[in-house]
Protein backbone atom coordinates (compact mmCIF):
# COMPACT_ATOMS: atom_id res chain seq x y z
CA UNK A 1 0.00 0.00 0.00
CA UNK A 2 2.97 2.24 0.60
CA UNK A 3 4.11 1.73 -3.16
CA UNK A 4 0.89 2.83 -4.54
CA UNK A 5 1.11 5.99 -2.20
CA UNK A 6 4.55 6.60 -2.79
CA UNK A 7 3.74 6.12 -7.10
CA UNK A 8 0.23 8.30 -6.80
CA UNK A 9 2.18 11.17 -4.70
CA UNK A 10 5.13 10.70 -7.09
CA UNK A 11 2.46 11.44 -9.93
CA UNK A 12 0.85 14.40 -8.53
CA UNK A 13 4.45 15.61 -8.19
CA UNK A 14 5.17 15.28 -11.46
CA UNK A 15 2.02 16.69 -12.94
CA UNK A 16 2.23 19.81 -11.28
CA UNK A 17 5.62 20.50 -12.81
CA UNK A 18 5.22 22.07 -15.83
CA UNK A 19 8.49 22.81 -17.48
CA UNK A 20 9.72 25.97 -18.58
CA UNK A 21 10.32 26.76 -22.57
CA UNK A 22 14.40 27.21 -23.38
CA UNK A 23 16.20 30.09 -23.64
CA UNK A 24 17.90 30.73 -26.55
CA UNK A 25 21.37 29.66 -24.97
CA UNK A 26 19.78 26.83 -23.95
CA UNK A 27 18.81 26.17 -27.35
CA UNK A 28 21.99 26.95 -29.02
CA UNK A 29 23.87 24.88 -26.75
CA UNK A 30 21.57 21.37 -26.89
CA UNK A 31 21.34 21.35 -31.04
CA UNK A 32 25.37 21.66 -30.61
CA UNK A 33 25.04 19.09 -28.41
CA UNK A 34 22.47 16.51 -30.18
CA UNK A 35 24.63 17.61 -33.77
CA UNK A 36 23.70 16.52 -36.29
CA UNK A 37 20.48 15.62 -35.08
CA UNK A 38 17.81 18.12 -34.14
CA UNK A 39 16.64 18.95 -29.85
CA UNK A 40 13.01 19.20 -30.22
CA UNK A 41 11.34 21.42 -27.65
CA UNK A 42 10.05 24.71 -26.61
CA UNK A 43 12.00 27.91 -26.74
CA UNK A 44 11.63 31.09 -25.81
CA UNK A 45 13.22 34.04 -27.75
CA UNK A 46 13.37 37.89 -28.19
CA UNK A 47 12.84 39.13 -31.96
CA UNK A 48 15.37 41.52 -32.23
CA UNK A 49 15.90 41.20 -36.07
CA UNK A 50 14.40 40.24 -38.74
CA UNK A 51 15.59 39.06 -42.72
CA UNK A 52 14.48 37.51 -45.83
CA UNK A 53 16.31 35.31 -48.44
CA UNK A 54 15.04 32.87 -50.98
CA UNK A 55 11.29 33.31 -49.82
CA UNK A 56 12.03 32.76 -46.05
CA UNK A 57 11.31 35.02 -43.47
CA UNK A 58 13.71 34.98 -40.43
CA UNK A 59 13.61 35.83 -36.91
CA UNK A 60 16.80 36.79 -35.26
CA UNK A 61 17.47 36.99 -31.28
CA UNK A 62 20.37 39.26 -32.28
CA UNK A 63 21.27 42.34 -34.86
CA UNK A 64 24.14 40.51 -36.15
CA UNK A 65 22.38 36.91 -37.25
CA UNK A 66 25.80 36.17 -37.83
CA UNK A 67 27.03 35.85 -34.18
CA UNK A 68 27.30 32.39 -33.15
CA UNK A 69 24.92 33.23 -30.23
CA UNK A 70 22.05 33.85 -32.45
CA UNK A 71 18.98 31.81 -32.85
CA UNK A 72 17.47 31.87 -36.40
CA UNK A 73 13.26 30.84 -36.68
CA UNK A 74 13.47 30.16 -40.25
CA UNK A 75 9.64 30.38 -41.24
CA UNK A 76 9.38 28.46 -45.16
CA UNK A 77 7.79 30.15 -47.86
CA UNK A 78 4.61 27.68 -47.82
CA UNK A 79 3.96 29.19 -44.16
CA UNK A 80 4.24 32.83 -44.99
CA UNK A 81 0.44 33.41 -46.95
CA UNK A 82 -1.05 31.50 -43.86
CA UNK A 83 0.84 34.24 -41.56
CA UNK A 84 -0.75 36.86 -43.41
CA UNK A 85 -3.72 35.61 -43.69
CA UNK A 86 -4.07 35.31 -39.43
CA UNK A 87 -1.97 38.29 -38.87
CA UNK A 88 -3.10 40.95 -41.68
CA UNK A 89 0.76 41.11 -41.90
CA UNK A 90 4.13 39.20 -42.33
CA UNK A 91 5.57 37.26 -39.76
CA UNK A 92 8.64 39.30 -39.74
CA UNK A 93 6.46 42.64 -39.15
CA UNK A 94 4.50 40.80 -36.72
CA UNK A 95 6.92 39.56 -34.61
CA UNK A 96 9.37 41.78 -34.99
CA UNK A 97 10.09 43.75 -30.87
CA UNK A 98 8.20 40.66 -29.12
CA UNK A 99 9.26 38.36 -27.12
CA UNK A 100 8.02 34.71 -28.63
CA UNK A 101 7.89 30.82 -27.81
CA UNK A 102 8.36 28.52 -30.71
CA UNK A 103 7.59 25.58 -30.95
CA UNK A 104 10.03 23.17 -33.16
CA UNK A 105 13.37 21.55 -33.35
CA UNK A 106 16.78 23.09 -32.83
CA UNK A 107 19.17 22.08 -35.41
CA UNK A 108 22.65 23.65 -36.48
CA UNK A 109 22.95 24.15 -39.72
CA UNK A 110 26.49 25.21 -42.03
CA UNK A 111 26.28 28.85 -43.68
CA UNK A 112 29.04 28.29 -46.33
CA UNK A 113 30.94 31.17 -47.32
CA UNK A 114 30.64 32.29 -51.27
CA UNK A 115 32.87 33.74 -53.07
CA UNK A 116 32.72 33.98 -57.46
CA UNK A 117 29.70 32.15 -56.59
CA UNK A 118 31.28 28.95 -55.24
CA UNK A 119 31.65 27.27 -51.72
CA UNK A 120 35.00 28.49 -50.47
CA UNK A 121 35.47 25.52 -48.25
CA UNK A 122 34.66 27.64 -45.24
CA UNK A 123 31.33 28.04 -42.95
CA UNK A 124 30.03 28.52 -39.46
CA UNK A 125 27.12 27.45 -38.01
CA UNK A 126 23.82 29.12 -36.96
CA UNK A 127 21.19 27.53 -34.95
CA UNK A 128 17.50 27.20 -36.77
CA UNK A 129 14.07 26.18 -35.67
CA UNK A 130 12.11 25.64 -38.92
CA UNK A 131 8.82 26.90 -38.59
CA UNK A 132 6.21 25.43 -40.83
CA UNK A 133 2.69 26.32 -39.50
CA UNK A 134 1.67 29.51 -37.38
CA UNK A 135 0.84 27.35 -34.50
CA UNK A 136 4.45 27.01 -33.62
CA UNK A 137 4.99 30.30 -32.80
CA UNK A 138 3.33 32.51 -29.83
CA UNK A 139 3.85 35.73 -28.93
CA UNK A 140 4.44 35.79 -25.02
CA UNK A 141 1.96 38.05 -23.07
Amino acid sequence: MKTIAFLIAGFALLAGCATQPLTTEDAIQQAAAVAPDVYSDTFIMDVTATGRTEGRIFLNSLEDYRDPHNLSIEILPSALPLFKQLYGQDADSYFKGHRITVLGEAKRVPIWYISGGKRTGKFYYQTHIVVSDPDQIKIES
